[in-house]
């Protein structure tokens, strides 16, 4: 859920010290992870390290029946609102709702996100390969090149922890990170997250809840047509198809790494490269372009929706409002920067809302839900940044 303006009262780093990782006991035995990993991606490390800084300087108590029946409430609610408020056809199947931990969101979405980053990792993987071929002398690239390799697999899987845990104590539900997922369909709402939200902003739990459910819902609504996964997933194959990747910068910064430090592994990992160096030509700009624009699209259509119907039925909008406005999460670009290679900035998410304001407006909220019809109606960067284009085009 992407606030605009100010950001909230910055929360305690998890990772300003090496306790939280030093509490995953596979960082205590990197030899053995070493020798055990199969895949491009660690993904025991990564549970071990998210779950680990997820409750890392906070309390992370476990969701009440309460909490269970207020949130089924809010999203049969939600659903009933979000169907008539867009005439988008309902998901088939009905969705399980899920109050959780931290400690759970970050399982679910390892779970949920690993068909996603697993492609992106192979690619790396790849370029390990391709680099150990090259010409380089054995002398000085070699030792480089086969520690890049064995560690890749390890790397990333704390790459993806780090990032996960991070980002778990700010989300509020599944949808945080808005992306088709494969798995179950499930609405995870992360109780310790939104409980402190509504004491910092003394806000009604009901009505906020509501308001969450609508965020998630509306997503829900988007990524449950047929054709959303398989086009996110054409998208994201078709960008790492041909990207090229700076593993020469990556040898660098591994040969300088001390392995027995965990904080300079998480420098490494915090670093704005993270592991993904990559080098764009023109036609990878507008694959990416291609990637964005989808991303903007759902991210700005959930946004605008769930305000929509908010300002209707919550007598609470306004100050739900504000409070949105300065709460930015921008640390779930994290997931696609240091990811998966892919660069999401804050006006392109920005630009997808005011597309959906704007084509409301000039028409109603049916029209504007034809951008889900099909993937050719989805509005490019172009369209987003003048909606009068996508109107000539699909209306």
């Amino acid at each position: 859920m992407v606030g605009m303006d100010e950001p909230r009262e910055p929360q305690p780093n998890p990772f300003a010290s090496g306790d939280a990782w030093a509490d995953a006991p596979l960082l205590r035995e990197i030899q053995r992870v070493l020798l055990s990993s199969t895949g491009p991606v660690n993904w025991e490390l990564a549970r071990q390290i998210g779950v680990a800084s997820a409750s890392w300087g906070g309390e992370d108590p476990a969701p009440t029946d309460d909490d269970r029946r207020a949130f089924e409430e809010a999203v049969r609610l939600a659903e009933l609102k979000v169907q008539a408020s867009t005439g988008l056809e309902p998901p088939h199947d009905i969705p399980r709702v899920d109050p959780v931990r931290r400690g759970q969101w970050v399982q679910a979405n390892i779970d949920g996100l690993k068909a996603i980053v697993e492609p992106a990792a192979s690619k790396l993987a790849e370029a390990v390969e391709r680099a150990q071929g090259e010409a380089a002398p054995a002398e000085t690239g070699g030792f480089a090149q086969q520690m890049l390799r064995q560690l890749s697999p390890l790397l990333l899987g704390a790459q993806v922890g780090s990032v996960l845990g991070y980002l778990a104590q700010h989300v509020l539900g599944q949808y945080d990170i808005a992306v088709p997922r494969s798995d179950a369909p499930a609405l995870l709402f992360v109780v310790p997250n939104i409980a402190a939200f509504e004491r910092d902003w003394s806000l009604p739990p009901t009505e906020f809840r509501t308001w969450v459910a609508l965020h998630e819902v509306t997503h829900r609504f988007e990524f449950a047509r047929p054709w959303a996964l398989g086009r996110f997933r054409a998208l994201l194959e078709d960008f790492l198809s041909t990207l090229e990747l700076d593993i020469t910068g990556l040898q660098a910064r591994l040969e300088s790494l001390d392995m027995s430090d965990p904080q300079a592994m998480q420098d490494m990992l915090q670093s704005e490269e993270g592991l993904f160096g990559t080098v764009l030509d023109q036609e990878q700009r507008l694959k990416l372009g291609r990637i964005q624009a989808f991303m903007a699209s759902a991210e700005g259509y959930g946004d605008h929706v769930t305000h929509a119907i908010g300002r209707e039925l919550l007598s609470s909008y306004g100050r739900i409002e504000e409070a949105m406005k300065r709460y930015v999460l921008g640390e779930a670009d994290l997931v696609f920067e240091r990811l998966l290679g892919i660069e999401m900035k804050r006006e392109q998410y920005r630009l997808g809302r005011a597309f959906c304001d704007t084509v409301s407006e000039v028409t109603d909220e049916q029209t504007l839900a034809r951008m889900w019809d099909s993937a050719e109606s989805l509005p490019s960067l172009p369209e987003l940044e003048e909606p009068r284009l996508w109107l000539a085009r699909t209306v």
